[in-house]
Parts: structure tokens; sequence; C-alpha cells
């Protein structure tokens, strides 16, 4: 009785030593699970661009959300492999609003329609607001995308990151394709987006385009403008519903 009392007092008084011992195994494994995890994850050409970037408070989250999503790196016999290029911040946030306007139209993937309404809804680079300014407008595009997929599915539910159809993976390619032709200045910018999706004739993106008003000759101003800096100097032209969204 006596020497079952002297065990259990033993393993009373010192708890630590199994615990700490499990608790080292659990980190362990959670350690080996979290390794397995980041080695799963492949870099994309944006994650790689902003490890090496110091972005303030405010900016700094925003890339990492749009690092995990399709970007050209998941289609490389399309790309160019000369280069790596660097996207603007404007590009990444026109993305992410494309892939937030396909998952509100309940659509299962991205399509160049939505990375219409991507530019157009970002509001402050130069190629929104030229589109702004020539009554190209996002509640028109919205509605012209409306008329060409039909009205939304309320019982479907978008993925997270609705990945991008055919011809918008084309349009991203074409721009990255394209900001390699001109050099290693500037970056991959939201004019360079509207132009690969106008380069695809047969796609909702093309087509809203056409019904609204865009033609070749305003493709080609903005293409003389295609490596600059895309910063829009003044809204002074904006009234309505582009001052509506730009506030």
């Amino acid at each position: 009785m006596a020497a079952r009392a002297a065990t259990l007092l033993h393993s009373n008084a010192y708890p630590s030593a199994s615990g700490s011992k499990k608790a080292s195994s659990s980190s362990a494994s959670s350690s080996s699970f979290t390794s397995a995890l980041v080695d799963l994850r492949r870099p994309t050409l944006i994650s790689r661009y902003f490890c090496s970037r110091k972005l303030s408070r405010r900016r700094s989250a925003f890339p990492l959300i749009v690092a995990h999503s399709v970007l050209p790196t998941e289609k490389p016999d399309r790309v160019s492999d000369r280069k790596e290029p660097k996207f603007s911040w404007r590009w990444l946030k026109a993305f992410a609003m494309g892939e937030l306007q396909a998952r509100k139209l309940r659509s299962p993937n991205t399509g160049t329609e939505a990375l219409l309404m991507g530019i157009l809804i970002e509001g402050t680079s130069q190629t929104s607001v030229f589109l702004w300014q020539n009554g190209i407008t996002f509640f028109k595009a919205r509605d012209q995308a409306l008329k060409l997929i039909g009205k939304p599915n309320r019982y479907f539910f978008s993925p997270i990151r609705p990945p991008l159809t055919e011809s918008a993976q084309r349009a991203v390619d074409w721009a990255v394709n394209e900001k390699l032709k001109l050099g290693e200045n500037g970056e991959v910018n939201t004019t360079l987006m509207l132009l690969g999706i106008w380069s695809e004739e047969d796609s909702p993106g093309h087509k809203i385009l056409t019904s609204l008003g865009f033609n070749n000759d305003m493709a080609n101003e903005l293409a003389k403008h295609a490596n600059t800096d895309e910063v829009a100097l003044s809204f002074g032209g904006l009234e309505g519903e582009a001052a509506a969204v730009l506030v």
C-alpha cells in the first residue's frame, strides 16, 4: 500500500517531464505539418516580388492575399521565362476586385468581364479614369455582363478564389508577355491587362467593351502609355457615377 502511494506521489509530483515530452512531440508534429504545408505552396511571381519589398502597414496585407491567386505561373508555357515581371499595386487591386466581382455574380470562374469590372471599380489608374471619362462605367459594364452571362443562381456559391477562364488566362498572359517585350522598366499595369482583354475578341470582356463604345482607336491611345507609371493626375473630368465610386 505504501509503495503504491509512493508511486502515485512520485507521478503527481513530477508531471512536467511527461507533459514536456507530450508538448515537445506535439510541437514537433505541428511544426512538421506546417513545414509540409509551406513546401506545398508554390511561390508565384507576385509573392517573390513582394517578399523583397518593404510596404507600408496599410498596403502590406493586400499582396499576401493576392499572391495565391491564379496567375501566369500556372501556365508557364505561355509566358516567356526571360525575366520575371513586376506587378503594380493597382494591377493587384484590380485583379482582386475582379475576383470579388466574379463571386458577387456567383460565377465559378473569373472571366474577362470580371477583370474589366475590377479595372473599373479600382478607379485610380489612368486606364480606369480613361474608361470612365469615355462613358464606360462600372455600372454599365455590370449590366452588360448580366445580359451576357445571365442572372446569377442564388443557390450557387463561388469559390473563394474563382479560377480564371481560358480567355481571362490568355489576357493576363498577353499582358505579361507585352511587358517583357517593352523592357525591364516599369510594371505590369492595368493598361496592359485591359489591352489583353481587348485582344480576346470572342471573350465577354471584349463584347462588353465594344457594346459600350470602346474601339481600336482608344486601344491605340492607351497603348502609347502602356509602359509608363499609371497615376491619375486629376479627376476633374469625372462626374456622376464615377465620382460616386471614386469617393
